[in-house]
């Protein structure tokens, strides 16, 4: 769902980076001021291991893949303001390093995949746990639903965004995108729904009320889990994710442009003749990046606390 430069109006790109920035930046505030020192640095371990596990494309029915999300796994666990700080992370550096998403276009994606995906996931997660309480099936039914949902309404708003730009029509194009993306959320909803129930059973406190409240949990079993998904991304799906195959389907594929950075494009090492070590090393370095930013963040955000404190 990583929409590429091209695809959308300035109108349109440009208030969604506006709108993005303003939002992460609340966003870390507030994570600045709940999260302890102990606290940080397991988001950043589910952040990068969030940034392996967007390599592996899945196949979808008719030729077409998709890829997890996270957005709602991240908001389960963490809450909301965590989750778009994780995703504003993720969508950075592969924009920036490995051009997947365009860089006009990042506010958007942030915007989608991020912040539409955490607020959506955390309203169906408490709407459903309110109506049928902590009972089990209503808690799976919930992670599955909010994984789901957020995938879809992400999509749906591509979808409008397209329209707004002028690329293709609205009644054309949200039907397609709805469509191929309910498909895709539910491998999400799955994916999400059994991490939870998992979770829940090794260590309780990540489902918590206040999940980050604690120790800091499952540091090997979170650096071993992005190792593997690092090492599985060469023999991901090479079919098209859900809005390239709607973009070709409905004729505007075309209308996408390279990034005028290129630096690692396309998660791949120059230089590197074997391309499936070439993916794995791109996927270590990007989820090392990831972690870096998530403690970078927030120890410089500390920082300026503490300095305005001794003031």
């Amino acid at each position: 769902m990583h929409i590429p430069d091209g695809f959308l109006s300035p109108s349109v790109a440009l208030p969604l980076w506006g709108v993005s920035a303003g939002v992460s930046g609340y966003a870390l505030r507030r994570v600045s001021r709940e999260l302890t020192e102990r606290e940080t640095p397991i988001i950043g371990v589910v952040a990068a291991g969030i940034f392996a596990a967007q390599m592996l494309n899945f196949p979808i029915a008719g030729g077409t893949s998709g890829h997890l999300i996270g957005t709602a796994l991240a908001t389960l666990l963490f809450g909301p303001w965590v989750a778009i700080l994780i995703l504003t992370c993720v969508l950075s550096i592969q924009a920036l390093v490995f051009q997947d998403g365009g860089l006009i276009a990042l506010g958007a994606n942030i915007f989608n995949m991020g912040i539409l995906g955490a607020l959506v996931a955390y309203a169906v997660d408490q709407t459903l746990r309110g109506l049928f309480g902590g009972r089990r099936g209503a808690r799976s039914a919930a992670a599955f639903l909010a994984g789901w949902a957020a995938v879809v309404m992400g999509a749906l708003a591509t979808g409008l965004e397209l329209a707004l730009s002028g690329l293709v029509p609205a009644h054309v194009v949200l039907p397609a995108m709805g469509g191929i993306h309910a498909l895709i959320g539910a491998v999400e909803g799955l994916i999400t729904m059994s991490a939870v129930a998992f979770l829940a059973t090794v260590r309780r406190e990540l489902v918590a009320e206040r999940p980050v409240a604690g120790r800091v949990p499952l540091w090997i079993a979170g650096l071993a889990m992005t190792l593997i998904l690092t090492l599985l991304a060469p023999i991901a799906s090479s079919d098209p994710d859900g809005l390239e195959r709607v973009a070709k389907d409905l004729g505007f594929l075309q209308a996408a442009r390279r990034s005028p950075l290129s630096l690692l494009p396309d998660y791949a090492i120059p230089g590197l003749p074997n391309p499936a070590l070439a993916t794995i090393l791109a996927g270590i370095l990007g989820a090392l990046l990831v972690f870096g930013l998530v403690m970078a963040l927030w120890l410089g955000r500390r920082a300026r606390r503490s300095e305005k404190a001794s003031r």
